[in-house]
């Protein structure tokens, strides 16, 4: 099973513990430690204090953020930009979400040709 078809609920459970390296929070999370830093970038509340040699430290609240951040992109299909909002809380746009994967578009189409297939031949 690949990371990101793990659900939320089935994560780990949080340490109680003050604070988290990102491989701890990759652990935790079930995301690769790269991503970590690029949702740092991408997500204004996901702040994680940096210490010497510019080493990250995540307390409780970042894990959880992660966590929901995780969920709003892989579990309800959000873009990075429609989770941002999301988060931020903006309703006046409305959160892009992505479109069903193309598996199911493709499922659809392959019916819709198979029903008129058989229309042309009765």
């Amino acid at each position: 099973m690949q990371e990101t078809q793990i659900p939320n609920s089935e994560l780990p459970v949080i340490p109680s513990k003050r604070y988290f390296t990102i491989g701890e929070v990759s652990d935790l999370c079930c995301v690769k430690a790269y991503i970590l830093r690029y949702w740092e970038q991408e997500f204004p509340s996901l702040k994680p204090m940096k210490r010497r040699g510019n080493r990250r430290y995540y307390q409780h609240e970042d894990v959880l953020m992660v966590r929901q951040i995780r969920g709003l992109l892989y579990e309800e299909g959000y873009t990075i930009s429609g989770a941002r909002q999301k988060l931020l809380g903006n309703t006046d746009e409305p959160a892009v979400v992505v479109d069903k994967p193309a598996e199911d578009v493709l499922a659809q189409v392959i019916e819709g040709l198979e029903k008129v297939l058989a229309t042309l031949k009765s």
